[in-house]
């Protein structure tokens, strides 16, 4: 039996720990059933959920959420359009979202899957210091795809800033 304020109040019958719990005007919960003899403690139950609830939904705020954005491209797009698309899954990795890097066939570009390839390939590469590949170029119908996930931030960074600040 536990008391309260989590003292030991030790060993003693259920119709004791009843009355106790009565006396105090708290509950008697079971804590641990399984235990050999089961432990009770006297606390105030709906006060008790709601402390629980309360730091559930703290939890739940404190989550943090990553969505995966999709950027679609073609085997045929020119190089300027390419870079700017570049740019722009940069920035989506930048802000801690996952991204879906999807080339998209039409008609006969499917008979040459190694251009859809060549341009992932190229993308990862490009991005290597924002992004890892988290799933490979695959190919899925008349689309190939490839999921790159954002790098986490490197701890480098903020040990040069506070060499420039001490000199």
């Amino acid at each position: 039996m536990v008391g309260e304020a989590g003292e030991q109040l030790g060993l003693m019958p259920t119709i004791e720990a009843i009355k106790l719990a009565r006396e105090s005007g708290t509950d008697l919960v079971e804590v641990a059933p399984a235990a050999e003899p089961p432990v009770c403690r006297l606390l105030d139950y709906g006060k008790f959920k709601y402390e629980q609830q309360k730091k559930e939904r703290e939890a739940h705020k404190r989550q943090a959420t990553v969505s995966v954005r999709q950027v679609r491209f073609r085997p045929k797009t020119g190089r300027h359009d390419l870079e700017f698309k570049m740019a722009l899954v940069g920035k989506l990795l930048d802000k801690g979202n996952k991204v879906k890097v999807l080339v998209l066939f039409r008609g006969r570009e499917i008979s040459h899957p190694q251009l859809g390839k060549e341009l992932l390939d190229n993308v990862a590469d490009t991005l290597a210091d924002k992004a890892s590949v988290e799933r490979s170029a695959s190919i899925e119908g008349r689309s190939m795809s490839m999921i790159l996930s954002p790098t986490p931030a490197k701890k480098v960074k903020k040990e040069k800033t506070e060499e420039v600040a001490d000199a």
